[in-house]
């Protein structure tokens, strides 16, 4: 599975309006997470894959819109570095202790974070 970085980057060379691309990587990984939910198993080697995409996902949003170079105002900028450190967290506590219901959070997140790039765009 190649990483959040090369997917961005790789999808960035289509001609895609950033926001866009953005929901789709979103909701790439809200369906791997909500695929390991719906089909949950004992000692499911996909869910370090997927918790680890999703994790550097918003590694790369975060670092964008945290960065000086981001025009979005300094409100949505604190918004999203608040949202991102919670999925980063809470990402952590699912590794240490699996559980289907706990990906709930993240898959949720991310799809509404996606929907509103995508009428936002």
């Amino acid at each position: 599975m190649q990483s959040a970085a090369e997917a961005y980057s790789n999808t960035a060379k289509v001609a895609v309006e950033p926001r866009q691309l953005e929901a789709t990587l979103l909701l790439k990984a809200a369906s791997q997470l909500q695929s390991l939910q719906d089909n949950w198993g004992p000692a499911n080697a996909e869910l370090d894959t997927a918790l680890l995409y999703n994790r550097r996902l918003w590694t790369v949003f975060l670092t964008s819109v945290t960065g000086e170079e981001s025009s979005l105002p300094l409100e949505i900028r604190n918004n999203i570095a608040s949202l991102g450190a919670f999925i980063l967290k809470h990402t952590l506590e699912v590794q240490a202790e699996p559980a289907p219901e706990k990906l709930e959070a993240l898959i949720n997140i991310n799809r509404e974070i996606a929907a509103g790039l995508q009428n936002a765009a």
